[in-house]
């Protein structure tokens, strides 16, 4: 095996080795970037509810309640004017939901599905907890959801959710009696949860990770081509001529002329050693002659 074969091999070997090391860094890297990305999405969705259920309940709520007398307004709900904001950001992102999902809702639309009702019981169960994230596997794809508990904290609520009895008249007209009724101070009826898919972070991320990985593979070809080059000018020439004369002199050959060495690398060393040699043995040959 050559000498530029076996240095070929050590750089191919080299490579594959930082391929895959930069491979499983930068992959995790970007995942973990994609990630963050969607939950920054996510955390922007949810503080957008929280800021239009704040807006609602202390500026919208006042207006309407003196006409409400015969007539139920759903704007004055918290969790209807939310819905309805991110309503019209789903009109053109209408994979980006939001939903305020509860066991026992008035509202039937409102009713958490079975994986909406296991978050909800992760909150009712774990109470020290304010938030959760997690990823959502549905026909689309892959969507991660970031929830928060929706507790009764407000003795107001218990106006319309507590006693069926005690319900305004134009609510029950409305949405009738059937759900809704019942909740207590301090309890966890449900749930916030936005949902983002994932497929347009993972897949840009995918697409920044191929680009990496080929232009890693382009900036090792060109430094291999280079590296050869050099390998072939610096070392392997002199190395040839040198086995040239060397095999010329065992052959008899004395008119080979002394090897031509600049600088002080290792080559030149070998060079100025095999002149060295060659000198001997030309003094050693007429000594015989003699």
């Amino acid at each position: 095996m050559s000498l530029s074969v076996k240095f070929n091999l050590v750089l191919v070997l080299t490579f594959l080795a930082g391929m895959i090391a930069a491979g499983y860094i930068s992959d995790a890297i970007l995942q973990r970037n994609a990630r963050d990305e969607i939950l920054h999405t996510a955390s922007i969705i949810m503080e957008n509810a929280m800021a239009v259920r704040s807006y609602t309940v202390n500026e919208v709520k006042p207006l309407l309640i003196p006409v409400m007398h015969d007539k139920f307004l759903p704007q004055t709900v918290p969790a209807y004017a939310a819905m309805r904001n991110v309503q019209g950001l789903r009109e053109k992102f209408p994979e980006y939901t939001y939903k305020e999902a509860t066991l026992n809702p008035t509202n039937p639309t409102s009713r958490a599905t079975d994986w909406e009702t296991t978050i909800i019981e992760y909150f009712r169960n774990n109470g020290q907890k304010n938030d959760l994230v997690g990823v959502h596997q549905t026909a689309l794809g892959p969507q991660l959801y970031m929830a928060r508990p929706i507790q009764v904290q407000n003795a107001e609520c218990l106006m319309c959710h507590g006693d069926r009895e005690a319900a305004p008249a134009a609510m029950l007209a409305r949405y009738g009696d059937r759900g809704g009724f019942g909740w207590n101070m301090d309890e966890i009826v449900g749930a916030q949860i936005v949902s983002v898919p994932m497929s347009v972070a993972l897949q840009r991320a995918s697409m920044a990770f191929q680009t990496f990985m080929l232009a890693l593979a382009g900036i090792f070809v060109v430094l291999a081509i280079l590296l050869n080059l050099l390998l072939r000018l610096i070392v392997l020439k002199p190395i040839k001529r040198l086995s040239a004369m060397a095999n010329d002199i065992s052959m008899g050959n004395q008119e080979v002329p002394e090897f031509k060495a600049s600088g002080n690398d290792e080559l030149s060393v070998l060079g100025e050693s095999f002149n060295r040699m060659r000198r001997s043995l030309d003094n050693a040959m007429k000594m015989l002659d003699e």
